[in-house]
Parts: structure tokens; sequence; C-alpha cells
């Protein structure tokens, strides 16, 4: 038989064995990344030199003074990376909170109530027949004034609110690196918008070249035509090839007032020309790239870096939810004066009051919750391990498609630039042979049109590869330091 001083003892006990039982966390497997089949080295590349260009910073690899200064005033007007700024100094917001919440809260409260109870009620007779001193009874109704401060703690056993705030830590830091990728991106916007604007200059001045070699035989077939050489066939053929050429002018006009805006919207200011540097388009020598090893990506890229914290976050916030299946146990304290007149309330110690006490709790009935954001939180590990290894993959293909871009775009340059040294030299031949009755003006016209277009072709060529090297640099992680 259980003695009656234990069967006291008996329902708390049990309800604490059960407490704790009912603390184990359902069994999860955690997804853990696997970068081994990440390359050595691109391919192409037979030596592992580890010499990265994506360590220079953007003002050492944009060397024009007028890109520089259009880069610089994006990085503090640009409206979209000063929200992000924003989102940065709300996740350090969210650190101090976190941390807030294991330490003790303590607060200061004062109060004053009026009490009137029954008289035929227990606290009603008790202050009728107690007096505070000799010949002085309770007042009716009864006054109460009272201050004090009230403490509360909830100690920290498992860790759940350390991890908590490491969490939030490392979601600022991702951030910050989200903040940086932004820059990154915006560094080659910007880069890309200013050589495209370079080369419609370029262009324009191709077609305003056009133009005049155009009129010149223009106004050769009409003399022609005047000398009954040529047929007013040719003529209109020859106008109709000028006026063609100058609504292309108007065209390309268009396009460079809305590649400055792009470039206006991206600095975060209103439409105004962009100033440009005077040097020739062509002239233009795209900086040299060291790619170094893949590995490097990992350093170098912030998207990687915002991905790696956001998993390490993610790992942080199962632990979390899985504390929560462990017992927490809290402490509250206060410390005050309680008086029923004022001048009684700094009496000490008759008004001096004072509490202390623990509080263990453990989830016993309704679990389905704690488990529900258990599970959800490893759910969300498992989905940062595979976003992480996407990142990662990503970030090597478009490295790998950039070299190969860099490396094609050269070989096609060189060919193009033949290609329009021979037509500029046909243009001047056939020019030379309708002059002296050789060659018919479809010759004339079909040379010219070609010419222009392998101008044009090769301008695109131009930017194309000033574009990739900018690309490059991007992708192997330049751009934001």
């Amino acid at each position: 038989m259980i003695s009656n001083r234990y069967k006291s003892l008996y329902v708390p006990i049990l309800l604490l064995i059960l407490a704790f039982s009912s603390c184990k966390a359902p069994g999860l497997i955690e997804k853990d990344v696997d970068l081994s089949a990440l390359p050595k080295q691109y391919a192409g590349k037979m030596q592992r030199d580890t010499t990265n260009t994506a360590l220079i910073n953007w003002k050492a690899y944009f060397t024009d003074p007028y890109l520089a200064k259009l880069i610089d005033s994006a990085l503090v007007h640009n409206q979209e990376l000063n929200m992000m700024l924003q989102e940065i100094a709300i996740s350090k917001s969210e650190i101090r909170v976190r941390k807030g919440e294991y330490l003790p809260f303590v607060g200061f409260g004062a109060a004053a109530e009026t009490e009137k109870v029954g008289r035929y009620t227990s606290q009603g007779a008790n202050d009728a027949n107690t007096e505070i001193k000799e010949g002085v009874e309770f007042p009716e109704p009864l006054p109460n004034y009272k201050f004090g401060l009230q403490a509360t703690w909830e100690l920290d056993i498992w860790g759940k609110l350390r991890n908590a705030k490491k969490a939030a830590v490392l979601n600022y830091l991702s951030s910050v690196e989200g903040r940086n990728f932004m820059v990154t991106q915006l560094v080659g916007e910007i880069a890309q918008s200013y050589y495209e604007l370079l080369a419609l200059d370029n262009q324009l001045a191709i077609v305003n070249r056009n133009i005049e070699i155009q009129g010149n035989a223009f106004r050769i077939v009409k003399l022609q035509k005047e000398a009954a050489k040529a047929t007013g066939l040719a003529v209109s053929k020859f106008e109709a090839e000028v006026l063609s050429t100058r609504s292309l002018q108007y065209e390309i006009q268009q396009k460079i007032t809305e590649t400055e805006n792009r470039i206006n919207f991206l600095v975060g200011r209103f439409p105004q020309p962009v100033e440009r540097t005077a040097v020739s388009f062509m002239d233009i020598r795209p900086a040299m790239l060291n790619a170094g090893i893949p590995a490097q990506l990992l350093e170098n890229r912030t998207d990687v870096k915002q991905a790696e914290l956001a998993l390490q976050a993610a790992k942080l916030d199962v632990k979390v939810a899985k504390a929560r299946f462990y017992p927490s146990l809290g402490i509250s304290a206060g410390v005050g004066f309680e008086a029923f007149k004022p001048q009684f309330l700094l009496n000490s110690p008759e008004s001096l009051l004072y509490s202390i006490a623990g509080e263990l709790t453990a989830p016993l009935i309704n679990r389905n919750e704690i488990k529900a954001a258990y599970i959800g939180a490893n759910a969300k590990q498992v989905q940062a391990v595979y976003e992480y290894e996407q990142t990662v993959l990503n970030a090597y293909i478009e490295v790998a498609n950039q070299l190969a871009k860099v490396s094609n775009l050269e070989k096609s340059y060189d060919l193009k630039t033949q290609e329009v040294e021979a037509l500029n030299r046909s243009v001047d031949i056939a020019g030379q042979l309708f002059g002296s009755a050789r060659a018919d003006y479809m010759e004339v016209l079909m040379t010219q049109r070609d010419a222009l277009e392998s101008n044009f072709d090769l301008v695109e060529t131009k930017v194309a590869q000033l574009n990739a090297y900018v690309q490059l640099y991007q992708a192997l992680g330049g751009g934001w330091n």
C-alpha cells in the first residue's frame, strides 16, 4: 500500500514523467550539401591558375571616368538598392528582437484602486473586525496604492532562444549578401547600357557617313540621267535608298534616347543627356580576365554566399523548432510597495511586498502545432540545401557560358573586321566604276547596302564582346567589393 505521505506526490510526479516523455521530437533526416561533383577547373583550362579578376574592385576594372561616375551615382541614388538597404535594416532589428528574448524582461508598474466589498462576505467580515492599529479600523470603501518592479525570465536551457538569435544574425548577413548581389547586377547593367549607348553613337555615325556616300551617288546618277546615260528608274532607286537610310537615322536616335533614359533610371534621376567618352567605340579594348578555379565561386559569388547563409539559418530554425518539444523553465519575481494610504507606501517593512516563482512547462496534449512547425522547418532546411546546390551549379554554368562566349566573339570580331574592310573597299571601287559607266546602279546599291549592314554587324559584335567581358566579370563574382 502507498502511504498517504506519498500519495500526495504521486499525481505531480506522474504528470512530470508524462511531460518529459512527450518531449521527444519526431525523427527526421537532414540533407547535407554535396559539392563533390564541382569540377576542379573550367573546361578548356588546363592549368589551375588561382588568379581571379573578380577580386579587382569595379573602379579598377571599369576605367572609363564617365562610366565610373554613373556607377558611383547609382550606388547612392538607385531606388531599388535603397529599398534593399531598408530590408537590411529590418533584418538587423530582428537580431535585437531575438537577443532581447533570452534576456530578463523588467518592467515598472504603478496602480491605484478603490474597493467596496459586501459586509456579509468573508473579506468584509474580516475587515470589519480587524483594526489597523488600536482604535483605527479599515477604511470603507478601501483604497489601494502600489508600485514596484516586475521581472520575468525564461532560462534558455535547450538553446532555443540563442539559436533563434543566431538564425536572425545569419538572415541579416544573408540580406547583406543580397545587397551585394544587387550591386553586382546594377554595376553590370549600367556598364552594358553604357556600351550599348556608345555602340548606338557609332552606328549613327556610320549611317551619317553612308548618307553622304549615297548622296554623292544620287547626284551622279541624276547628272547621268540628264546626260541620257541613266534612266529614271536608277534615279528613283538611289533616291529611295537615301530616304531609307535617313529613316534609319531617326530610329537610332530614338534608341539612343531610350538607352540614355534607361541609364538615368538606374542612376535614379530624371531624363537628361548622359555624358560619355570621346574615345572611338571601336578602339575600346576589353580588360583582360582571369577566371581562376571553380572553387573560388563559393567565396566570390554573393548569391552563393547568400544561399549558404540562408542554409545555415534554416538549420538553426530546425533546432529552434525541435527545442519547443522540451520543457521550458521560467522565473518571475517582483518587488514593490503597497498600502491603502499614500503616506504609508514607503513604510518598510509594513508596506513592502515581494515575490519569486519558478515555472516548468512542457507540451503534453496539443503537440500537433509544434510537430507541424518542426516538420515544416526541416523541409525548409532540405529546400535550402537544394537551393544552395542549384546556385553553385548556376554560377559554374554562367562562368562556363561566358568563357566560351568571350572566346567565340573574339574570333567572330576578327573575321567581321576583315569583312568590313573588304566591303568598304568594294564601295569605293563600285563608286569609281559607276562614275565611269563600267558598273550599273544595282551593283552600287547592293554594295552600299551590304557595307552598311556589315558595319552594323561589326558594331553589334563589338558591344556583344564588351558585354561578354562585363558578364564574365559578374559571373566570377566581381563588381560588389
